[in-house]
């Protein structure tokens, strides 16, 4: 079983919007995401497309360097969540010499990618053979 993680932090992408977009492809299979993501019109499916072809590249370099075979199809999205970054404070002038603060929010965003493991499926296959 391979696993591989990608992150990206301090992105400036709201945490709100860029959750709209993981939630369309969580649990997903790795190469589907990828087409999901290259066609929604959210600003945030760019920096998360890139972040899963990211996480692609990790498993298949994680799974040369331990000399196993890696099939991309067999990669899905195992977890994938938005964390809220720092919020950088700006400040507007208004009438009467006010001013009126802009929060510009960013988000740190976590993709975890994994493949099925090959295993607990056997084991649970031998014990419903078992069980009949």
């Amino acid at each position: 079983m391979v696993e591989s993680i990608a992150r990206v932090r301090h992105i400036r992408v709201t945490p709100q919007k860029a959750r709209r977009v993981v939630a369309l492809i969580k649990g997903k299979q790795a190469q589907e995401a990828l087409a999901i993501l290259k066609f929604a019109q959210q600003s945030a499916s760019e920096p998360i497309y890139k972040l899963v072809a990211s996480a692609m590249a990790n498993a298949q370099v994680k799974a040369d360097r331990d000399g196993e075979y890696l099939d991309e199809q067999d990669l899905y999205v195992a977890n994938a969540y938005v964390d809220e970054g720092t919020t950088l404070k700006r400040f507007q002038p208004r009438a009467q010499g006010r001013a009126f603060q802009i929060k510009k929010r960013t988000s740190h965003i976590t993709v975890v990618l994994s493949t099925p493991a090959a295993a607990p499926a056997a084991a649970s296959d031998s014990n419903k053979k078992a069980s009949k």
